[in-house]
């Protein structure tokens, strides 16, 4: 009876024992399991991204960009655009200001005015004997306004704090009026057209900056990414009437869309 007493308290102690060990090596997995998923949340991969204060919280900036671009013709032809004569350019400013409220991320606000302007005195288009196109005095001028707020994210080339990247994302809305004439004033065949438009703008615009000194940096900004979403009303000859509505997207690099301008920090 004794011997049948201690061998079942020695079963008991050592299944004990064992469901023990096996409840300590399950918890001990577990724990691995969610530190291993802890640490491949936290460390996916590591890309060396030098953690440079590029600009440091609650700087104060403000700048302006500039932009022009000139044409001018003189007898051209091309591949279906033959004897095309006139001139014509783009003007455009832009000044800004904002608040860094994170080391190397700003909040600002922005606003930009472009004037185009183009004075055709002949263009021929020939898509055919059965087709063809002559233009003489065509006349555009378009004035255009936009607001946007945009938020910036700074990143320093590699350990230097002179030369760095930054990227704009900007929500914008604009209004612009615009004439165009075909002829001469007082001609028979004179049609003249007034448009105005209102449109809302989201993009990218990816730049780089260099500071100059301490406290001044100038930046060379590219427009890239951007949706645009607008609607035009028209008038010709202060009779007929149109509207029009439009949805585009830009996923190109235009050179043309290049602004410099300098920045000053606070």
């Amino acid at each position: 009876m004794k011997a049948k007493i201690i061998l079942l308290a020695l079963s008991l102690a050592l299944g004990g024992n064992i469901a023990a060990q096996d409840a300590k090596d399950s918890v001990s997995v577990s724990d691995t399991t969610v530190a291993k998923k802890r640490r491949g949340r936290l460390n996916r991969i590591d890309r060396q991204i030098q953690k440079t204060v590029f600009v440091p919280k609650g700087t104060i900036f403000g700048g302006f960009t500039i932009s022009y671009v000139e044409q001018k013709y003189n007898n051209i032809n091309m591949l279906l655009a033959k004897d095309i004569d006139g001139n014509g350019y783009t003007f455009g400013v832009s000044p800004f200001a904002g608040y860094f409220f994170r080391d190397n991320m700003a909040a600002g606000i922005r606003f930009a005015y472009n004037r185009t302007k183009v004075d055709l005195g002949n263009f021929d288009l020939n898509l055919g004997e059965d087709f063809k196109i002559n233009l003489k005095d065509l006349y555009y001028l378009q004035h255009d306004y936009q607001i946007s707020g945009f938020v910036r994210t700074y990143m320093a080339l590699g350990k230097s704090k002179i030369f760095g990247f930054f990227n704009e994302m900007r929500l914008a809305y604009g209004h612009s009026v615009a004439k165009m004439s075909n002829g001469k004033v007082g001609d028979p065949n004179f049609e003249g057209t007034y448009s105005s438009s209102n449109y809302l703008h989201i993009g990218f615009a990816p730049g780089l900056t260099a500071f100059v000194q301490d406290w001044m940096a100038v930046e060379v900004q590219l427009g890239v990414l951007g949706f645009n979403f607008k609607w035009t009303d028209q008038t010709t000859n202060q009779v007929e009437k149109g509207s029009d509505a439009s949805f585009s997207g830009k996923f190109n690099i235009d050179l043309f869309s290049i602004n410099i301008g300098s920045t000053i920090y606070f």
